[in-house]
């Protein structure tokens, strides 16, 4: 199944990077122009999908903890997300901070781990800084409207933004997107396969869509086309390893009610937004606050199911 899995995600990584680049080269003119909506929509349909099967996931993990109430799972799923929003609320800044580290992480592992048979302590920390590239890259290229966005998402301590600036002055996002360079080169060296070439087209690709696109539209088309779908693929392999177009018609079926769900949560959300924020306001603060509040159970959930079933083995 690695091997099934390592060559579908080598051919989406090519069909990802050959396309972005055309539409980046075709388009980066108009897309300024690309309503904030349609970002929403594309995350709440194929970004929030991926994280759809976790109810199946909370299932697993509480047969393995020997809890049979399913209602463990989804109270404590939701508790967890009412408090990132609420410490969101409470200290933004600190959250903010702890949620892209996290989010670092997230997008590293998951973006690379199925290259990678090595589990040790310095593997996460080169996952950490492959995945920074995400929050880097827009840094690098559009650090002003990064700033208004941090701006929206509640950030007004001023010891942040100064941090920022200094960061900015002495050239430290350019040094540590290099150390992401370096993180990836060392993956990719580290038992040695031609396909782990993959890695680079992906750090080309994130380059390139922040290069030429705004930092929302550029995180939209990562998160959606290649971080989402790739994980949704993996998930369909695990539904029906025979088969990966009927694993991908079953994870539809079981992915769409939460996806459903958070999309109508969402629009009520907005709606509600709607009477003290302006419309593209809403959406970043539905897009990112939302995303936080659904990462931290999403990767705390993956982390016990993967730590209990090693001590079943």
């Amino acid at each position: 199944m690695n091997n099934k899995i390592k060559k579908i995600n080598l051919n989406h990584s090519f069909i990802f990077f050959f396309a972005i680049n055309v539409f980046c080269i075709l388009t980066f003119k108009f897309t300024s122009n690309i309503s904030s909506i349609l970002c929403l929509l594309l995350i709440l349909i194929l970004g929030v999908s991926h994280g759809s099967l976790d109810h199946i996931k909370g299932k697993k993990l509480l047969k393995l903890l020997n809890i049979k109430s399913p209602h463990v799972f989804y109270i404590a799923y939701i508790l967890i997300a009412a408090v990132v929003v609420l410490s969101w609320m409470l200290l933004p800044s600190i959250t903010l901070l702890i949620f892209l580290l996290i989010a670092s992480y997230h997008f590293g592992k998951e973006d690379t781990q199925f290259l990678i048979n090595n589990t040790s302590y310095f593997t996460q920390l080169l996952y950490v800084l492959k995945g920074a590239l995400v929050i880097l890259a827009p840094l690098t290229f559009h650090f002003q409207e990064t700033i208004a966005i941090f701006k929206l998402l509640l950030i007004d301590s001023e010891v942040f933004y100064s941090s920022l600036n200094f960061i900015e002055s002495n050239d430290i996002i350019q040094k540590a997107i290099v150390f992401s360079f370096l993180s990836s080169l060392i993956l990719f060296l580290k038992n040695f396969e031609i396909k782990k070439f993959v890695i680079f087209l992906d750090y080309f690709s994130i380059l390139t869509l922040n290069l030429y696109l705004t930092p929302l539209l550029a995180f939209t088309l990562y998160f959606c086309f290649l971080h989402s779908i790739r994980h949704s693929i993996s998930l369909a392999i695990e539904l029906d390893q025979d088969s990966v177009f009927n694993g991908l018609k079953i994870f539809i079926k079981k992915a769409l009610p939460l996806t459903f769900l958070t999309g109508i949560l969402s629009l009520i959300a907005l709606y509600l937004l709607s009477y003290s924020y302006n419309l593209d306001s809403a959406i970043l603060k539905i897009i990112f606050i939302g995303l936080a509040s659904l990462t931290f159970p999403h990767i705390l959930l993956e982390y016990l199911l993967e730590k209990n079933e090693k001590q079943r083995n």
